[in-house]
């Protein structure tokens, strides 16, 4: 009986030893996925629960109050990025002519996994860059208030992809929209809409995979994705150091960052011939 204990305890032992470097051989992308998984359900546990999301804005203070302890003024053009991978926006606001950080709001659900959107029911939530107007504003949405993004742009149409009402809403449900809680859309919505009224034309929305750092493109670099990031990492890039805004065109099928600094990799020298507007 002793000896048939030990066997079956060595089986198992080898068992979970086997599980483990299965799941230490994975792609880094797969890594990725079951990362998300856990962070959805986590998420969904405290939305459920009434708690506070990771990184909340817990201030008690109301918007336009927060606006200007931080230094800004309501209305101020803005510009958001997106990380997938942290559950992440960022708004930035614009101050004595550069665009500076004002706050991060934890993303409380989106579907899919890192990577684009393809197809319409494909339930991935975008990447790429798109402009909102006002015109994409909805103060009726049925998940509270929402902004579309602007899926499919013309790098989207320019490769077939499909769907529509892409938007980043309230609540903490998706089948490709970013769902951001209640309150937090309605600082959102209130920002985007005091930053259109106040004479900005449209803002700009990096939906990103992760932040763009060159160890994050490296750990992976052999992901089916990894050029497409690559070409959002230039727009990335390209708002880190100036703090404004990029010009950002479709060329050939790529995003392009219109420079005319020079003709640098990813970036497009003056006027873009022959290249797209998104």
């Amino acid at each position: 009986m002793r000896k048939l204990r030990g066997l079956i305890a060595a089986i198992f032992a080898v068992g979970i030893l086997a599980l483990l470097a299965m799941f230490v051989r994975q792609p880094h992308g797969d890594a990725d996925s079951v990362a998300l998984a856990s962070e959805r359900k986590s998420r969904l546990i405290a939305y459920r629960a009434e708690q506070p999301l990771p990184g909340a804005v817990t201030s008690t203070l109301p918007l336009d109050a927060r606006v200007v302890a931080a230094g800004f003024k309501l209305g101020a053009p803005i510009f958001v990025r997106i990380y997938k991978r942290t559950f992440e926006l960022e708004v930035w606001m614009k101050r004595d002519g550069v665009f500076q950080h004002f706050a991060t709001y934890p993303i409380c659900y989106f579907s899919g996994n890192l990577g684009p959107k393809l197809r319409t029911g494909d339930w991935q939530s975008p990447e790429g860059v798109y402009q909102v107007e006002t015109r994409q504003l909805n103060p009726h949405s049925r998940w509270h208030k929402a902004f579309n993004l602007g899926f499919p742009n013309a790098y989207d149409r320019g490769h077939g992809r499909t769907g529509s009402f892409l938007m980043v809403h309230g609540g903490c449900s998706s089948v490709g929209c970013y769902a951001m809680t209640n309150p937090a859309i309605d600082d959102l919505y209130r920002l985007a809409a005091a930053a259109l009224a106040g004479g900005q034309t449209r803002f700009q929305v990096q939906a990103l995979p992760f932040r763009m750092m060159p160890d994050a493109l490296a750990l992976r670099a052999d992901h089916k994705y990894a050029q497409f990031w690559s070409e959002l990492k230039a727009a990335a890039d390209a708002f880190d150091a100036t703090r404004l805004p990029p010009d950002v065109v479709v060329c050939d099928g790529h995003y392009k960052v219109v420079s005319d600094r020079g003709t640098d990799k990813g970036l497009v020298r003056g006027g873009a011939a022959g290249c797209r507007k998104l």
